[in-house]
């Protein structure tokens, strides 16, 4: 009997409060979109990185010709055999290099092509223009500054770069995009739970005869607080429920149909639907007990008789 009382007011409570019930709905289910979406993306970021950086080299590339003209560390002239022998020699030695792959200036210049055959530049390019390198494989990406130390200024060294540093910009990008949506999704949730406070106070109003009532003929607090408690819990499950259908519908078309992106974009590895079904407990989980939390310290207040 009590369960069915509970059940009647908390369709009541719906009911009367339909608009401001849809805006709490439509409000969590944005915000809980986006801190579901926040999580994914971070997802997204570490596999990303776990991915690229197993495949980075540090290259070291040695002055041709052209650069012992033009470089001024270049100056002493184009790299000869005994410096490039030294040089493998010192990589083989050192403990943080996993794999050293030797690349010709032949072979530089038809990856050139490969890569960036219709660029007008492509047309123009000689094979002596381009340099012979070494493309050293670390055991461990963040290492690079003991390869540049060793090799950068040497005799018939021009430069040592690291991928590493390039990927990093890309990833401080996307780790600002994620913040930012972080922060917008803070911003939600702050107006959801002001909605969630607003809509039980004027259930809570619109119903204080008969809460009264109540109370005075000796019903438990738990008992008059668990209608508006459950109403606002209803509202937030089904935003949820809207939220996880948005991340499932987002993650279909952005990478599998739609867009497509994992068919445009083969050199990002995307995360899989089981990141996604992951995410979905917690924010039905989220969705369920911050509207109760918060509808229960607004009642302690407006349901006092």
């Amino acid at each position: 009997m009590r369960a069915q009382f509970v059940l009647s007011e908390i369709g009541v409570g719906l009911r009367r409060n339909l608009t401001m019930t849809f805006a709490v709905i439509v409000s969590v289910a944005l915000s809980l979109a986006l801190f579901g979406g926040s999580l994914l993306m971070r997802d997204q970021v570490s596999t990303m990185k776990g991915y690229w950086y197993d495949k980075v080299n540090v290259s070291i590339f040695l002055c041709n010709k052209g650069d012992a003209e033009s470089d001024p560390k270049c100056a002493k002239g184009a790299v000869t055999a005994e410096q490039k022998k030294q040089i493998l020699s010192d990589l083989d030695k050192m403990p943080v290099v996993e794999k050293v792959t030797y690349e010709s200036a032949d072979q530089a210049y038809k990856h050139y092509k490969e890569q960036f055959g219709d660029s007008p530049l492509a047309s123009s390019l000689t094979p002596d223009q381009l340099q012979e390198s070494y493309r050293i494989k670390l055991k461990d990406p963040e290492k690079y500054q003991v390869v540049a130390t060793a090799f950068d200024g040497r005799d018939g060294v021009q430069s040592v770069q690291d991928q590493k540093g390039i990927l990093d910009n890309l990833f401080g990008l996307l780790n600002g995009m994620n913040w930012a949506a972080l922060a917008v999704m803070a911003l939600m949730l702050v107006v959801a739970l002001m909605l969630i406070v607003n809509t039980v106070r004027v259930s809570a109003f619109s119903r204080r005869r008969e809460t009264g009532i109540m109370r005075l003929v000796g019903a438990s607090s738990f008992y008059i607080q668990a209608p508006f408690i459950m109403e606002a819990a209803v509202a937030g499950v089904i935003g949820g429920a809207v939220a996880c259908g948005m991340l499932l519908v987002g993650r279909y078309f952005m990478i599998d149909h739609g867009l497509a992106l994992a068919q445009k974009l083969n050199l990002i590895n995307f995360i899989g639907w089981d990141a996604v079904l992951a995410k979905l407990p917690l924010v039905l989980a989220i969705g369920l007990l911050m509207p109760a939390v918060a509808a229960f310290f607004a009642l302690r207040k407006y349901l006092k008789v």
